[in-house]
């Protein structure tokens, strides 16, 4: 396969379309390959509860796109058609862009990840020159791991802000100010290569049900506490992105009548009571300068930072409780620089959750970690790239 431009991310589509359908049905294929190897295709139905029909058809149509191979086999006695996924070379590139970081991932098609590295940015860097050390970073990754620049199907870019996936540009309301107004035509000049944008919770979402020990659920949130506050919806399945793609904005979700003025505009978001810029104000006179520092002075159950942490994890929660009587998921999984706190985070927004969400669904919704850690919105962004590519025209 050659680099293609039109490539069309899962969560773009109708999810209730016909193709919608067709590429679940072929991701839960290729999830069993992955899990159980080489396998015929009546395995395959039976492992996957997909009809013999609908399996025929995709794998003819995996195959025509060179993600499987099938050879003839006798299983039983009888004769068979076994499938089995293909190397094609080809290369889906997953790119994170935090407030000090990028982080670069690159992954075959059969999600196996081939390289992984980070590289610090500094505070408020020029986005361009950003992008620029990304892009170097990334050429160097490919000629370390000998790979053509003809087999990068595009690059996958998570940013923490909103995008207008009409045009692929970042929205007033980024956490990081400098990316407000990039376009995705810029990023493709800066990278050589089609470029697929996406905020970086709706990544960290799609990572989790791709990746991650959540793969398969399909009603989940993922939730993303940093200096902002992100949310990134599954819904039966699939990415929710709404009508424009601004979705998951919970940080400017008003939880305090009388709080102070939001970046955004508005009185009293959550991410003006919650957020780790905010910890970290209350805790000035503490010494405590970095999430760094929250973490390890958690950990050691220093009383001002377990308050603090408390504090804004109700408030996180409360914030979810609404959101979960709206959606019931089935799942609320917590990311950013905190997570190492396990309970201490994850108790006072359980709590939250229950004040605001009816009781059959906070007792029905599980709140864990991210099971991916720092890595989730860069293999999220890989997966985005896959997807686009396994749906081919469809």
């Amino acid at each position: 396969m050659t680099a293609t431009p039109g490539l069309i991310p899962r969560g773009a589509r109708n999810p209730g379309s016909q193709g919608a359908l067709r590429h679940l049905n072929q991701e839960r294929l290729v999830e069993y390959l992955l899990a159980n190897g080489p396998s015929t295709q009546a395995e395959l139905a039976r492992g996957t509860g997909l009809s013999t029909a609908t399996v025929s058809n995709i794998v003819r149509d995996m195959a025509a796109k060179g993600v499987v191979a099938t050879s003839p086999v006798t299983s039983s006695g009888r004769r068979a058609l076994l499938v089995q996924l293909t190397d094609t070379g080809d290369i889906a590139v997953g790119v994170d862009f935090g407030r000090r970081h990028v982080r670069i991932v690159l992954a075959t098609l059969g999600y196996d990840v081939l390289a992984e590295e980070q590289v610090a940015l500094e505070p408020g860097y020029d986005v361009l020159e950003a992008v620029a050390q990304a892009s170097g970073l990334l050429d160097r990754m490919l000629v370390d791991g000998g790979h053509d620049r003809q087999s990068v199907l595009a690059v996958g870019v998570g940013i923490p802000g909103p995008i207008d996936r009409r045009t692929g540009t970042v929205l007033q309301g980024a956490i990081l100010p400098e990316w407000v107004g990039i376009t995705r035509r810029e990023l493709e000049d800066a990278f050589g290569f089609p470029v697929v944008v996406d905020n970086d919770a709706n990544l960290g979402a799609l990572a989790e049900v791709t990746w991650g020990a959540n793969r398969g659920e399909r009603n989940l949130i993922f939730v993303k506490i940093g200096t902002g506050i992100g949310a990134g919806l599954i819904l039966n399945g699939q990415p929710y992105y709404g009508f424009l793609g601004i979705t998951g904005e919970l940080g400017h979700t008003p939880v305090a009548e009388h709080g102070v003025i939001c970046r955004c505009g508005n009185r009293g978001c959550l991410e003006t009571v919650a957020s780790t810029s905010v910890m970290l104000e209350s805790l000035g006179r503490s010494g405590a300068t970095t999430t760094s520092d929250i973490l390890r002075r958690g950990l050691e159950k220093d009383p001002a930072v377990l308050r603090v942490v408390g504090d804004a994890g109700t408030a996180v929660g409360q914030a979810i409780g609404n959101i979960a009587n709206v959606i019931n998921p089935e799942l609320v999984l917590i990311g950013g620089p905190l997570v190492g706190l396990g309970d201490a985070l994850l108790d006072p927004i359980r709590h939250g959750i229950r004040q605001n969400a009816i009781p059959i669904i906070a007792g029905t919704t599980t709140v864990r970690v991210s099971s991916l850690g720092d890595r989730a919105e860069s293999l999220g962004a890989a997966a985005i790239v896959i997807q686009g590519a396994l749906a081919g025209n469809d």
